[in-house]
């Protein structure tokens, strides 16, 4: 067969296998990353060795680390950063340098490497999360603006940063003269690339776009990226660097989003090859032989992460809930270690043995991670049974602030100050009712102290932050949180220091609805629900149904459909007359 053919069959046969691969991952509900990988390790050499121009394939898929690279630094942006630069900046360099220090310790003592600098790269290897399974998961679960969510994302955005210094500084570690080179090499591009994406790339882009071509904009968009990264590699600094900088160039830009949209399709082609050749270089022999030591990897892994993670989360203040959470979300190794461990295994620094095992452990964790997420209301009942550690998550989760008039009597405790919560607490206010609301975001609660609204800045699931926010003198507590764990621990832990609080929840599934009737709830409001009634309020309407007539049918669906789940309890009293208190109001 001709060489040029044999290549388009690989190719063909690659793809094929990774998107069977995905398919059986996403029929599983695992990260399809996990599929490619497996597809790879089919028709690589060690599986029916389908593959002869394996050499060629992997230039190829060095196509999908630069584009998913050049993606990753269009994606990323100082707004998102900066609603969590606390814990971004210092939380998540903390995390990397001690996940890389404790692990060149641990493999240097037990003799995983020879030399520090392998350590240290092994470390960072580690150090990584996948930032694109835990959004993708945070997403699944509607959670995405829940402080952990928002934390886990701060500490993967350094975690993505931290990669091209990555690639950029640890190839050099051995040789301080050219660390130092590397830094200024690093710098003096830094400081080119400011100034393009300044002056040179937003004129040539907007100069492309009046052409109105989207293969034209696209073809730019690839030249781009292609052509910075080869830059940086003839600068001595790699590929992955110089396309994660030229999407950071394009990040700002008002094209930025249409840049984005146009090069996606071509990145997850190219990615997808990029993992499905990770999965040819993995010897599944190796991995079935070596089950027990990867097995005890992953727990090494999982367990040290977590430990990592949890108290310094804790020590920027934030709950012990979300800091769990946050631990268990990064408590895995990410695709990008791929690339790290791709470029440490040209480099000498990552043996073809260690290579196969981070690939083995890296696997496990990915398909583990999103069970973990999935499955923490599990656990922290597990964690509640358990005297010590009860007492430490309710001892340690008091309010971090408080800002609520001295003496509060039937006032509305609002958790939660997302757009929902601000638009009740809006209405509630401009009726003059006396509100209190709880939050713990950090920016929400800023926009709090702003408009004067009372607040207190904790977290509601919290007993503590309850009592502080007048829970046994309130007149209703509505919880408009976007963490199902908190809204439920929140219900029960209001009537117990409130037995007969009128309590209106919001659901996030159907089995929720059922759960929060159960533990006390008066009202459950399911949103994709009630959205569908209005939709088809509307509809009826265009249609020629009468106002009368469908409100009537509405409400007879509003009340069948919650009736199944409503247990039989007495309406709660109605507020007559608002309370007028100035003080509370200030």
């Amino acid at each position: 067969m001709q060489e040029d053919f044999r290549l388009i069959v690989d190719l063909v046969a690659v793809l094929t296998a990774a998107s069977l691969g995905g398919m059986l991952a996403a029929f599983l509900r695992v990260p399809v990353i996990l599929g490619y990988i497996l597809g790879g390790i089919l028709v690589g050499p060690t599986g029916l060795g389908l593959i002869k121009e394996l050499v060629q394939v992997e230039t190829l898929a060095q196509f999908g680390v630069a584009f998913l690279l050049f993606t990753l630094g269009v994606e990323f942006s100082l707004s998102r950063l900066q609603k969590v630069r606390e814990i971004a900046v210092g939380g998540g360099l903390l995390q990397i340098v001690l996940t890389i220090a404790v692990t060149a310790a641990i493999a240097l003592g037990v003799r995983w490497v020879q030399t520090p600098l392998q350590g240290v790269f092994l470390g960072a290897i580690l150090s990584l999360s996948s930032t694109a399974v835990v959004v993708r998961i945070w997403q699944e679960l509607d959670e995405m603006e829940s402080p952990h969510a928002q934390v886990s994302l701060g500490i993967l955005i350094a975690q993505d940063l931290a990669l091209g210094l990555m690639l950029a500084v640890l190839p050099a570690l051995d040789q301080p003269t050219e660390v130092f080179r590397s830094l200024l090499g690093i710098a003096l591009f830094a400081a080119g690339a400011v100034g393009a994406g300044l002056w040179v790339i937003p004129p040539l882009l907007k100069w492309v776009a009046a052409f109105n071509s989207r293969e034209l904009f696209l073809l730019t968009a690839i030249v781009l990226c292609l052509g910075i990264a080869l830059l940086t590699e003839s600068l001595g600094l790699s590929i992955e660097v110089g396309a994660f900088v030229a999407g950071l160039m394009i990040a700002e830009v008002e094209y930025a989003v249409q840049t984005l949209t146009d090069i996606e399709p071509l990145r997850n082609v190219f990615a997808t090859l990029f993992f499905a050749s990770v999965g040819m270089l993995i010897d599944p022999l190796f991995l079935w032989d070596n089950l027990d030591l990867i097995l005890g990897l992953v727990a090494i892994v999982m367990v040290g992460k977590f430990l990592i993670v949890v108290p310094l989360v804790r020590g920027f203040g934030y709950p012990p809930q979300v800091a769990v959470t946050a631990g268990l979300s990064l408590a895995q190794i990410g695709e990008f270690s791929f690339v790290l461990a791709s470029e440490g295994q040209k480099l000498g620094l990552v043996s073809r043995r260690v290579y196969l095992l981070i690939a083995g452990t890296t696997a496990v964790t990915l398909m583990l991670a999103p069970f973990l997420l999935k499955g923490r209301g599990f656990l922290f009942r597990c964690l509640e049974q358990i005297p010590p550690l009860a007492a430490w998550l309710r001892a340690l989760d008091v309010p971090i602030a408080v800002s609520t008039p001295p003496s509060l009597r039937e006032h509305v405790v609002v958790c939660g100050y997302g757009r929902v919560g601000q638009h009740i607490v809006s209405l509630l206010l401009s009726r003059q009712y006396p509100v209190v609301v709880i939050e713990q975001l950090a920016s929400k609660v800023q926009m709090l102290r702003e408009r004067g609204i009372p607040y207190v800045y904790g977290n509601c699931a919290s007993p503590l932050v309850l009592e502080k926010a007048g829970i046994e003198t309130a007149r209703s507590l509505l919880i408009v949180t976007n963490d199902a764990l908190s809204t439920r621990l929140c219900v029960e832990n209001a009537l117990k220091l409130a037995p007969h609080l009128d309590i209106v929840a919001r659901a996030f599934k159907d089995s929720d609805i059922d759960l929060l009737y159960q533990l006390g709830a008066k009202e459950v409001v399911h949103p994709e629900f009630e959205a569908s009634l209005e939709l088809s309020t509307h509809l009826l309407l265009v249609l020629g149904e009468s106002l009368e007539q469908v409100d009537r049918e509405i409400k007879q669906v509003r009340q069948s459909r919650y009736a199944e789940f409503r247990p039989d309890i007495a309406c709660p009293v109605p507020i007559t007359e608002p309370v007028r208190d100035q003080e509370v109001r200030n």
